[in-house]
């Protein structure tokens, strides 16, 4: 009979306390790692234009529309918020809301407002900061969205005054970012029908 050169192991044939035993210790190194989380995150990524960190961004809530008065002149019915988007549009690291309105009709296409919220500097309650699309221009908005601080929608219009409310025939994108005092528009390509 040949003897091995490795010693035999007594762990080489697992027994229940075996398995028992393993179970127990990954249980503990589980509910240790439970109990130790790491920090919020604080680093700040640079810019790619500048190199300077970027401004910290916060957890704030973004501004509310409830309870808000647009510069809507609805008559005797109410105003409806019929989309938002929300996101930091002047990078200062709070969000700002961006809310088409328009009036509560039960007949035709009325035509949107678009306004910019932003929450009161004492934190309670929202007011509106800007409006992007007035009423009175007779524009419907679809497509919204707030992407790289910059303001996106659709513009559904009318190329004359003869054309019924009900059925737009022009069609124009639009944008608008904060620059220093003013949210400027522009028009990423240019203007089709519908």
């Amino acid at each position: 009979m040949q003897q091995s050169a490795v010693p035999e192991l007594a762990h080489a044939h697992p027994q229940p306390i075996h398995w028992a035993g393993t179970a127990t210790a990954v249980a503990g190194v589980i509910a240790l790692c439970s109990l130790v989380q790491p920090g919020p995150a604080t680093a700040a990524q640079a810019t790619p234009a500048t190199g300077t960190p970027a401004p910290a961004r916060t957890t704030a809530a973004p501004p509310t529309t409830a309870g808000i008065a647009f510069p809507l002149d609805c008559g005797p019915v109410k105003s409806v918020v019929a989309k938002k988007a929300t996101g930091d549009l002047d990078g200062d690291g709070n969000p700002e809301t961006v809310a088409v309105v328009h009036c509560d009709s039960a007949m035709g296409t009325p035509p949107d407002g678009v306004y910019v919220l932003t929450r009161n500097s004492d934190g309670t309650g929202s007011r509106v900061v800007a409006t992007l699309v007035d009423p009175k221009d007779r524009l419907t908005v679809t497509d919204l969205a707030v992407r790289a601080r910059a303001v996106t929608a659709t513009l559904l219009g009318y190329s004359s005054d003869d054309v019924p409310s009900c059925c737009p025939d022009v069609k124009k994108p639009a944008q608008w970012q904060w620059k220093g005092n003013a949210f400027i528009r522009s028009t990423p390509t240019a203007s089709h029908s519908v």
